[in-house]
């Protein structure tokens, strides 16, 4: 369908207690006064739905893009979305300035059982800038059970039970649903997860937004933490495939989405195709890349319709991608 075509949004701004002015401080982001916590760059969700800002679907919601062109967009592979009316992924750009909520996020099953017609989250991180000693809270220590979580809650020593990561520029960080997780502030990282907004607090450092403490989910959150993960560490990502400068490499992979880190040499191109199967979100990182007629630099962000056929990605200098699909 050639008038398909890689479709640039606007992304809709979310001002949350631990945010900051790192998106237009470091990526240039033009932003109203305040702190911004969140830029959702492709979102159609009903917290939130991020304009198209190119081409005849321009100043649409991405919502009503959906709705026009169902399975065209978002492909085969995610009709089990299209079933339930859900676009399937939602990316974001996080400035942790401060520290966000100890929280977890639940599964599928769990989510419809509680929470209606929302979805689970299972998310990924991919660090774009982190200040020296930056960490993450990812999965729980060594003997740490379910009691022992809800008495720390109540006492006050929940840190003691929480095992924390070291963080640097290049870092990602897959984060299952049921994985205990914060970011601890200082930190800019692109997001990619399912298209959901449900969150449990478990801890939220003793903190107020407008007078109040933020609301606590503790029951929901000892239902859906898994105490499994014990100390997870980092890990490398695995190439994926290296030819004609153009080096693969990959980063996470699950039932939601597939992201690779695909870095290209001065001079290289990377040639695809949506095939119908699935959508595509590129995501420039680091330099200035042109998708097909599009002129892009980092920190931006295309959703490639999942029937829009062939597509090519090429760099004049040095640039790193990242780009999601799903398998």
């Amino acid at each position: 369908m050639r008038d398909l075509y890689p479709l640039l949004f606007q992304p809709v701004l979310k001002d949350y207690v631990w945010g900051g002015r790192n998106l237009a401080r470091r990526l240039g982001r033009a932003l109203p006064p305040g702190n911004v916590a969140e830029s959702w760059e492709i979102a159609a969700h009903e917290d939130g739905a991020s304009l198209v800002s190119n081409g005849r679907f321009a100043g649409q919601p991405l919502t009503a893009v959906h709705a026009a062109l169902g399975l065209d967009l978002i492909g085969a592979n995610n009709a089990w979305a299209q079933e339930r009316g859900k676009f399937p992924l939602l990316v974001k750009l996080l400035d942790a300035h401060d520290k966000l909520s100890v929280q977890v996020h639940p599964d599928d099953d769990y989510a419809l059982a509680h929470e209606g017609n929302e979805l689970g989250k299972t998310e990924m991180w991919v660090v774009l800038h982190a200040a020296p000693g930056t960490q993450v809270i990812l999965g729980v220590r060594a003997g740490t059970t379910a009691a022992d979580f809800r008495r720390a809650i109540g006492d006050g020593t929940l840190e003691q039970h929480l095992h924390t990561v070291d963080i640097q520029p290049g870092d990602f960080i897959c984060v299952p649903s049921g994985s205990v997780h914060a970011i601890l502030g200082g930190a800019l990282i692109a997001e990619i997860q399912q298209n959901s907004n449900t969150t449990y607090r478990v801890y939220d450092w003793n903190r107020q937004a407008n007078g109040r403490a933020r609301p606590l989910h503790i029951d929901k959150a000892l239902d859906v933490i898994n105490f499994a993960q014990v100390e997870p560490a980092l890990s490398p990502p695995r190439l994926v495939d290296e030819r004609d400068g153009v080096r693969r490499l990959l980063l996470c992979r699950n039932r939601y989405f597939t992201v690779e880190r695909v870095e290209f040499a001065p001079g290289a191109a990377y040639e695809g195709a949506c095939d119908g199967r699935s959508l595509e979100i590129w995501g420039i990182i680091e330099g200035d890349v042109q998708l097909d007629d599009l002129a892009l630099g980092a920190v931006q962000f295309a959703l490639l319709p999942a029937a829009l056929g062939p597509f090519r990605v090429a760099a004049a200098e040095r640039a790193i991608c990242l780009r999601c699909y799903v398998e």
